[in-house]
């Protein structure tokens, strides 16, 4: 499985609309890709500075997508790659950078009983 990350750089004065991204980017990229049979989920995190000056907030927004492989993330991305990346401009002047990874280990949380 692979994990495509798709980091915001900026920090508390960098505009990010994150209702526009959560209400209508995200929705759209989902429409998009998330119907391609290699698609295994997202997570979209909003970083926090913990109101602490020594803990440098680098990253606005982190958006994450799993797919079962590079080749299935590029077979659903690269038609609508225009489409997705014209509609930055409408939640952030941030550029983002995109890292592939594979995901070597994936440990869910389970709910402990008494």
């Amino acid at each position: 499985m692979i994990k495509v990350s798709i980091l915001y750089p900026g920090s508390r004065e960098t505009p990010f609309d994150m209702t526009y991204y959560l209400e209508q980017h995200m929705p759209l990229a989902l429409s998009l890709l998330g119907n391609h049979q290699g698609y295994r989920g997202v997570t979209v995190a909003q970083g926090l500075d913990m109101g602490n000056p020594e803990l440098e907030l680098r990253y606005i927004v982190i958006c994450e997508f799993l797919f079962d492989s590079g080749q299935a993330f590029m077979e659903a991305f690269t038609p609508h790659a225009d489409t997705l990346e014209q509609d930055i401009a409408n939640y952030t002047t941030s550029k983002p950078m995109v890292q592939f990874s594979e995901v070597r280990m994936c440990h869910p949380a389970t709910a402990s009983h008494p």
